[in-house]
C-alpha cells in the first residue's frame, strides 16, 4: 500500500442537466463531467455532480468507506429519500460510478483509493476543496431558471431535503 502526502482537487466540466442542456426547470440533478484528483491518481467520471457535491460537503465530519452506501461520483441519482425532519436525504441511485473512502483522523483526512493508495489531506484544505467545488455546482442552479418543486409529496420533501443538508453543512 502506498502513502502519498498530497494534494485533493475536484471539478467538473461540461455541467447540464440529464438531456444535454443548459438549463431544465424541471431537472433536479446537475449531471457533469467529473475530475478528482487524489495524490497521483487521476478519476474522472460523468456524473451526477450535484449529488457528488452533498456528498463531499457529508464527509467534512463524516467519514466514508468505499463500497457501503453510494458512490463519491455516482451515474445517477434517481430519487431523494428524505428523513421525517426534512433535514437530511439518502439519494438513491444505481451501482455505477467511482468511489473512495474519506477517514478522519485528528486534523487530517485520509483518501483511500480503490488500489489501497492512501493520501493524507489536512482537513482544513480538504473543507476549502469541497466548498469550492460545492459553490461552483450551487452557482450554476442559481444561474439557471427557478426549478419547478415536483407537487408530489414525497419528491417534493426530497428536494428540499437535499437544499436544508446542503446549506447546514455549507454553512456549518
Amino acid at each position: 500500500m502506498k502513502k502519498y502526502m498530497g494534494n485533493f482537487h475536484i471539478d467538473a466540466t461540461g455541467l447540464c442537466w440529464i438531456d444535454g442542456s443548459a438549463d431544465d426547470p424541471e431537472d433536479l440533478c446537475l449531471h457533469g463531467h467529473a475530475v478528482a484528483y487524489i495524490g497521483e491518481a487521476t478519476l474522472e467520471y460523468d456524473c451526477t455532480v450535484s449529488a457528488t457535491a452533498l456528498y463531499l460537503l457529508k464527509t467534512i465530519t463524516e467519514n466514508h468507506m468505499i463500497h457501503k452506501d453510494n458512490q463519491m461520483l455516482p451515474c445517477c441519482g434517481h430519487f431523494y429519500i428524505p428523513d421525517k425532519e426534512l433535514e437530511n436525504v439518502c439519494i438513491c441511485g444505481c451501482d455505477n460510478g467511482i468511489d473512495w473512502t474519506v477517514r478522519h483522523n485528528g486534523s487530517d483526512v485520509i483518501l483511500i483509493l480503490e488500489n489501497g493508495a492512501e493520501v493524507v489531506v489536512p482537513l482544513e484544505e480538504y473543507r476549502q476543496e469541497v466548498y469550492r467545488f460545492a459553490d461552483k455546482i450551487e452557482d450554476y442552479y442559481k444561474s439557471c431558471s427557478p426549478k419547478t418543486i415536483p407537487e408530489d409529496k414525497f419528491e417534493h420533501d426530497g428536494y428540499i431535503a437535499f437544499w436544508n443538508e446542503w446549506h447546514r453543512r455549507r454553512n456549518a
